[in-house]
């Protein structure tokens, strides 16, 4: 969700948020913005000096609100006083960005928001039926012997157990492993799930091929 009162920077901003895979939900006060609430929007970006409700009481109150206490809220404001940054992130926003502000910089602050609560909500270990996927130390146990992987085979096999049964384009694994700023080809997948099944075993089979799609973790 986009709050700011000045409908040019809503929707400039809103155009590159757009192009880059967002839904955007637009507000022009902070009592607009409460009531889009039940949108429930995965992040909010509030100006400060805005009519009928300001930034900071509005970030006060979508902080009150049930299932909101760990939603990333940005302010993103002309108030470049310390003691209004401070304010902001005493009321419980997560990033305090000027304006100006490019619209790089600006998306990959939400990005990076999003990684940040995304990263924060995945459980610890993921055990699926003689394997244990423990995030915390970047280990996995199978059948109770503790095997280390590298680290983006450890991202990948994580990846695609957190979620069994779905099935990932390799298109998507490269995006979300590798991100977009490595050039990598769609056979680094392979190379790295073929790697995968050889320290999994007997238990190989738990990551399927998808023929022409990509690969899914198997339901157990």
């Amino acid at each position: 969700m986009l709050v700011d009162d000045e409908p040019d920077i809503v929707e400039f901003l809103q155009y590159n948020l757009l192009k880059e895979g967002f839904e955007v939900i637009t507000a022009y006060d902070g009592d607009e913005a409460l009531k889009r609430i039940p949108e429930k929007p995965d992040l909010i970006i509030l100006d400060i000096l805005m009519p009928k409700m300001d930034g900071f009481e509005a970030c006060r109150r979508i902080r009150s609100f049930r299932g909101f206490e760990n939603t990333p809220i940005i302010f993103l404001t002309a108030k470049s006083g310390e003691a209004d940054e401070i304010q902001g992130l005493e009321l419980g926003a997560n990033d305090y960005i000027q304006k100006p502000v490019s619209t790089k910089k600006l998306v990959a602050r939400v990005k990076s928001n999003l990684r940040k609560t995304e990263e924060r909500s995945l459980p610890a270990k993921i055990t699926a039926a003689s394997l244990v996927i423990d995030r915390g130390q970047y280990i996995v146990h199978i059948d109770g012997k503790e095997t280390v992987f590298p680290r983006k085979e450890f991202e990948l096999l994580y990846y695609l157990a957190n979620s069994p049964g779905r099935v990932f384009g390799r298109d998507v694994l490269l995006k979300d492993i590798w991100g977009t700023d490595v050039f990598v080809v769609d056979r680094t997948v392979d190379v790295h799930i073929r790697k995968i099944r050889e320290k999994l075993g007997k238990h190989s089979d738990l990551i399927e091929t998808v023929k022409g799609v990509g690969y899914r973790f198997k339901s157990v």
